[in-house]
Order: structure tokens, then C-alpha cells, then sequence
């Protein structure tokens, strides 16, 4: 390399940004392909195109293989350019010219490239899948061996990476970054759409003590009244408890029988479906599953030692990525004059980073109630004010078991 003049050394460096250019900007093409033309140009038989699904039938091996093409890249871009600015101004020139390649990269293997990309996707696609399909076979066993190793790493600390988790974040990036292309709303559908695998049903049930149902210890009387005035279409009926669900009744059969002479709670049981318990780590995506094949549209939800936590309803699901066509608003999220929301501490973390666009963790406690008291293991006081992961909470409501109304400040 020191025997090569500067003009062979430059250009072997801009060959290597154009070909790391090339390699971003492909991996943004492949990504942006408009799948439902590219199979009907497989039919057409067109080379390229039947090329490029084969790539995209493997993806861990076309992702492995991009990674390593960029960094191998980038790295002799980099070893070449110390090299060139050694040559010209030694090591005081090093720093500059890191400086400059970065620059460079940015520029002619990042912007340039993607936006090329993005606008054209099938040139580049069709062009990558030319030159990498025979590159894939031959650096096959390197990319096996790396994947592995990376594989064996993270089973080591008990992670491990799926190829369909891999899929879904790129996909929720497409649609995060596509609001020229869909409104709003339309993206939050298609990110709970999304998200249905990784959320649990303990997320978006209704909780043990916001349960309506009917005592069969109460008077006639008053079930007559609750049925009624009942705002649902289906209630839990028990004894005593919620634990001792004996089933669900629906209130038009019900009001079918009520002013009938012998209406008593005898006709109440005899009209009861089966209730049906899932556990609390179910995912919606799952349970959307058992609605289906059950042909239920109401669920409630245990923990491990069969105690009922809650109750789910398929409109329930439904709201989940339907919600916003519903209503552009939440009430028990209220927006104030000065910038702050009003809120009802039992919504959900996820429901609550939704509206407000904040950030905060839904690992831990479902609700802001949780979220609140665990992080300051008690019960707070009216008045309290705390900051919780950079916003400003102030407790305005609370009894002795339960934070019940916040105001928050949220922090951007």
C-alpha cells in the first residue's frame, strides 16, 4: 500500500464508499419493495425479481450477509484513510481526516443511497440480488459461523433474537416513518396491530374491583334494577364473590323473562353460559385466537392460584387497534389549558404512552395507579408530587388503597 501513489489510493477509497453506498442503499430497497408487484413480475418471469424472492425468502442469511458487507467496508475505508492521511500530513492529519470520511459516509454511503432507495426500489433491488446471490453462497459458511456465535452469545445471557421480532421492528419502523404516507391514526392501527403478539391480556382488562356483575346473595329486587340499568350487553353472575362466577348472562335474555310471574333467580341460572377463564400472560394475539374458535365474546382472567384479576371482552380487543376510529379522545385522559393532563390513575401504561406520547415502562405495573405506588412504595398523600422517568406527576386524588386522579406534566 505505501508503494501505491495518492491518485490510486484515493480512488480505491471512493471505489469502497460507492460500494458501501451501494450495500445501504440496497438493503433500504429490499426492505421497500412493493411485495404484491415484485410477485407478479416472478410470474412474468423477470430475472431479477425471481432473484430478489429468493433473497427474501432468507432473511437472517441476507441480513447477515449485509452487515458484514458494510462493516467489512467501512473498516477498509477507514484503515485506508489513515493511510492516505499519514501519507500526506502524519498523524496530526489522522484526526481531520476521520472527520472528513465520516462526512463522506454520511453523505455517499447513508443519505444519498437510501433515498435512491426508497424512490427506487426495484433498480436497486434487482441489481443487489444479481451480485449477491452468488456472493451469498460463497461466503455462506462465514456468515453461518457468525450468526452461531452471536446466537450462542445471547442464549448465554437468556436472549434470544427471532427472525419474525426482527421482521415486526422493521416493519413498525416502515410505518413510524411513513407520515407523508399515512395519517396518523392509520399508523397507530397498524402498530397495535403489531404489538398484539408481545401484549399481554392483563394489559387491557377490565380490573377485579371495576367488574359489574350480579350477587345472586342480593335481593330479586335489586338484580331486577341492575339488570335493568345495566350498561353492558353481558354480566358475570356469582355468589358471595367474583371467584365464584357460576356464569354469564346476557340482559336481553333476561329482560325476555323478567316481567314473567315466576321470574325468580332460579330463571337467572337456567339462562347462564359457561363462563371461561384464560390466564393473566395471555396475549391478545392469543386470545383473539380463543374468541374465534370458542365463538366467545367474554373471557375472564386468572392468576396463578385461580383468583379472578379481571375481565376481557372481544369489544375489548377490538378497541385495541379499532379505538381510534371510535373516538378521537379518551376520558380518562382530560388535556389541560396549561399543557398537562388530567388523569384517571387506573388506565393503562400502554393506553397512557399512547395519548400522551410519553415513554414510560410497561414491564413492570399495568396501570399509572401501580406504576405510581411501586415506585414509591406506599400510598401517597393529596398533593403529593413526584417526578417519575422525567415527568412531573402531582397526586390530586386518593383513598386509602388506591391512587385515584394525577396531573401530569409531561417532559419532551
Amino acid at each position: 500500500m505505501n508503494d501505491l501513489p495518492l491518485s490510486v489510493l484515493f480512488g480505491i477509497l471512493a471505489a469502497l464508499l460507492m460500494l458501501s453506498g451501494f450495500v445501504s442503499g440496497s438493503e433500504t430497497a429490499l426492505s421497500s419493495l412493493n411485495r404484491y408487484r415484485l410477485q407478479q413480475l416472478v410470474k412474468k418471469k423477470h430475472r431479477g425479481a425471481i432473484k430478489t424472492q429468493r433473497l427474501l425468502k432468507k432473511p437472517e442469511r441476507l441480513n447477515g450477509f449485509i452487515l458484514l458487507g458494510k462493516h467489512l467496508l467501512n473498516i477498509l475505508a477507514s484503515v485506508l484513510t489513515t493511510l492516505i492521511a499519514m501519507r500526506i500530513g502524519g498523524d496530526s492529519a489522522i484526526l481531520p481526516a476521520v472527520g472528513l470520511l465520516t462526512v463522506a459516509m454520511m453523505i455517499f454511503s447513508g443519505v444519498i443511497p437510501k433515498t435512491l432507495g426508497i424512490n427506487k426500489p426495484e433498480l436497486l433491488a434487482f441489481a443487489a440480488a444479481r451480485l449477491y446471490s452468488p456472493l451469498l453462497k460463497l461466503s455462506a459458511p462465514l456468515i453461518w459461523l457468525i450468526n452461531g456465535f452471536a446466537s450462542g452469545l445471547l442464549r448465554i445471557v437468556g436472549l434470544r433474537t427471532p427472525v419474525s421480532s426482527l421482521k415486526d421492528h422493521r416493519l413498525s419502523y416502515m410505518i413510524g416513518d411513513s407520515n407523508k404516507l399515512l395519517p396518523g391514526r392509520y399508523q397507530n392501527m397498524l402498530l397495535s396491530i403489531l404489538d398484539l403478539e408481545s401484549t399481554s391480556i392483563e394489559e387491557i382488562m377490565t380490573p377485579r374491583q371495576d367488574i359489574l356483575g350480579i350477587d345472586l346473595e342480593d335481593s330479586i329486587e335489586d338484580i331486577i334494577l341492575q339488570l335493568q340499568n345495566s350498561p353492558h350487553t353481558r354480566l358475570p353472575v356469582y355468589k358471595k364473590n367474583i371467584d365464584k362466577v357460576i356464569g354469564f348472562i346476557h340482559i336481553r335474555t333476561a329482560l325476555s323473562h323478567i316481567h314473567q310471574q315466576n321470574f325468580d333467580k332460579h330463571t337467572i341460572i337456567e339462562n347462564l353460559s359457561k363462563p371461561f377463564f384464560i390466564p393473566n400472560s395471555t396475549s391478545i394475539h392469543s386470545q383473539m385466537q380463543i374468541f374465534k374458535t370458542e365463538k366467545l365474546r367474554m373471557c375472564l382472567v386468572v392468576d396463578e392460584y385461580g383468583d379472578v384479576q379481571g375481565l376481557v371482552t372481544l369489544d375489548d380487543l377490538l378497541q385495541e387497534f379499532i379505538g381510534e376510529f371510535i373516538s378521537d379522545s379518551d376520558p380518562s385522559v382530560k388535556p389541560q389549558n396549561d399543557g398537562s393532563y388530567l388523569i384517571d390513575a387506573s388506565i393503562t401504561i400502554r393506553e397512557l404512552n399512547r395519548i400522551t406520547e410519553t415513554n414510560l415502562p410497561t414491564e413492570g405495573p399495568k396501570t399509572l395507579n401501580g406504576l405510581i405506588i411501586e415506585y414509591l412504595e406506599s400510598i401517597p398523600k393529596a398533593g403529593t408530587s413526584i417526578k417519575l422517568y422525567g415527568h412531573i406527576l402531582e397526586i390530586m386524588q386518593c383513598d386509602d388503597k388506591t391512587v385515584k386522579q394525577v396531573k401530569l406534566e409531561v417532559q419532551h
